[in-house]
């Protein structure tokens, strides 16, 4: 297979079932190092790139029919994502996958962003190598990366009085684009949220689960993704409304997620959190969660 030169084209949102089982089957070859969750590759493509064109920022590469590798770019406005299939690591032509994504999120960025972004799992030394090698540094640590069992009971959800919790609707779009905006600093849209997430390929509303306040504002929120190939749960994302912080809501949503999982068939689950974010890691800790890695941020100065 690393004789031949794989062909790159862009990506469609019919792509996305055969992408998320070759994303699984890789994960089962290789492990979650360089990985992650089965559930981040809709995540990445259709709420990170918040309506972008995807066939301009997402690109493939394959081997007649079979997938070898994915790139996401414009993330955050400046960073970049690289899967490829483990029969590629390290070889050239991971190194033109890694090569053509960074150009590609040069080329699309605002002109004030001084840096092209992308992360790595702190166990892949392989990529870090790599992107040394392309001239990029470690310049920050990003993301605690936490996992824990499912194999023992989850302790049933406890709302607040007035509060329920529940399966999103298709009718929560307006709500939930708020949450978004007062829990991540995001300026999301109901028409947005609805159209680029809620109606996307890979989403499912059965999927979400919110807390739903007494005054019918959703107070916090969590969508979580399985993975039955390797029985892992994920979370991404999970937010609370500022107005309702310190009241348990996203335990409350977290549990009631994380006992469908295990209903499901799911060993393990996972949930990423930006490392400095003190009050979301006491949140992952008192629910059970361990770090089991952490990924660093790399940069390069754009063309």
């Amino acid at each position: 297979m690393t004789s031949l030169t794989p062909r790159m084209r862009p990506y469609s949102d019919a792509d996305l079932p055969r992408l998320s089982q070759t994303f699984a089957a890789w994960i089962a070859e290789a492990g979650r190092c360089g990985y992650d969750h089965v559930g981040e590759v809709p995540h990445r493509i259709y709420e990170n790139l918040r309506g972008r064109p995807v066939g301009e920022l997402v690109q493939l590469w394959e081997y007649g029919d079979e997938i070898v590798g994915l790139a996401i770019n414009l993330r955050f406005g400046a960073a970049f994502d690289v899967f490829t299939a483990p029969a590629l690591r390290g070889t050239a032509a991971e190194v033109e996958m890694l090569r053509t994504a960074a150009e590609t999120t040069g080329r699309a960025m605002a002109v004030d962003e001084p840096y092209v972004l992308t992360d790595v799992f702190d166990c892949d030394t392989t990529r870090i190598r790599l992107l040394s090698e392309l001239g990029f540094t470690r310049f920050r640590t990003w993301d605690d990366v936490t996992v824990r069992e499912l194999a023992g009971p989850v302790d049933a959800p406890v709302a607040p009085e007035g509060f329920l919790v529940r399966t999103a609707r298709p009718a929560d779009a307006d709500q939930l684009a708020r949450a978004r905006n007062s829990a991540f600093d995001a300026d999301w849209t109901a028409e947005l949220y609805r159209s680029a997430v809620m109606t996307g390929p890979g989403y499912s509303p059965d999927r979400e689960v919110v807390a739903e306040a007494p005054d019918g504002r959703i107070a916090a929120f969590a969508v979580y993704w399985l993975d039955g190939r390797n029985r892992v749960g994920h979370f991404e994302p999970v937010g609370t409304h500022r107005d309702f912080h310190r009241r348990g809501l996203a335990r409350a949503v977290m549990l009631t997620a994380m006992r469908r999982m295990a209903a499901a068939g799911m060993a393990t689950v996972t949930v990423n959190y930006n490392a400095d974010n003190l009050p979301a890691q006491r949140l992952y800790a008192g629910l059970g969660f361990r770090r089991e890695h952490q990924t660093y941020g790399f940069r390069r100065p754009r063309p």
